[in-house]
């Protein structure tokens, strides 16, 4: 693990490091905020997972999320969205696939197959990585995501209750296998059985949830991706059905930008704090 570079912030400290990645077999990179309150004590952990484009970087310059993560004593963690570099043939040619989208799963087709398991990376391979080098509770961690990553976020603690205290997402992909960049993306590292889809679509995973974890999700009214790609009814609609805790909070005006994060970060930390601090 190489530390590239580190920040004092808020009291604590923002580092971004580089790693060899068993499960990608290549070099990953991560970053991680330690607030004030690790210096003394072992600290709940927020993972945060990024969307299309998105580096480890995006979220720790632009969220405004470490504030809040040093006033309840959380850390937050983010990864890259994809191994880079490859020389896989086709890995650049698009935004919406191959680098800087990963889409948070296990590929299963060639090219891909060998380097992109990134679902394994977000739940096995960095946790444990986080877990053994930096002073945080390894049974308190939550997850949450935006975009790409909020479908990423949602769907792997929809598989995964057990793992996670609490789950909630910005703008998620919550249907992939029926819009665009799901069925691309799904179809090109997947293969074309959609049956092997339904294992990371959270739509899909809601049907057959026996843990309702509950869902937290924040929407723009006025997100350029909305009626397309992201489609939040159809979740509202299957949650209903199902009788699975779901808070849904379409907010007027906002898009899909880091602008729309930033104005309601504090909620979902908040959010976060709740399942993974103790009441008071």
């Amino acid at each position: 693990m190489e530390l590239k570079n580190k920040y004092k912030q808020h009291g604590g400290e923002l580092s971004f490091y580089q790693h060899p990645s068993k499960v990608n077999h290549c070099a990953m990179r991560f970053a991680v905020y330690l607030p004030p309150q690790s210096q003394s004590q072992q600290v709940p952990v927020l993972y945060f997972l990024s969307g299309l484009t998105c580096t480890e970087e995006n979220f720790m310059i632009k969220s405004g999320a470490q504030k809040y993560a040093a006033e309840h004593g959380i850390a937050l963690v983010t990864m890259d969205t994809s191994p880079r570099n490859l020389g896989i043939t086709g890995e650049d040619d698009s935004y919406d696939f191959g680098s800087g989208a990963g889409f948070y799963l296990n590929a299963t087709a060639e090219p891909w197959a060998k380097n992109y398991q990134m679902y394994d990376y977000v739940v096995h391979e960095l946790p444990a990585l986080i877990n053994d080098h930096f002073p945080v509770l390894a049974n308190k961690q939550s997850i949450f995501g935006h975009s790409m990553g909020g479908h990423g976020a949602l769907s792997i603690a929809l598989k995964n209750p057990s793992k996670y205290h609490s789950v909630s997402a910005f703008s998620p992909i919550v249907a992939p296998s029926q819009t665009p960049w799901g069925i691309k993306a799904f179809s090109g590292y997947l293969g074309n059985d959609r049956n092997q889809w339904k294992q990371y679509d959270t739509v899909e995973l809601v049907k057959n949830c026996h843990n309702k974890i509950p869902l937290m999700i924040d929407q723009g009214t006025d997100d350029e991706f909305l009626q397309e790609y992201l489609q939040p009814e159809l979740l509202e609609a299957v949650c209903k059905q199902q009788q699975h805790p779901l808070t849904l909070r379409m907010q007027t005006g906002y898009d899909h930008s880091y602008y729309f994060i930033s104005s309601f970060i504090e909620d979902h930390m908040a959010y976060h704090a709740k399942y993974l601090l103790p009441a008071t």
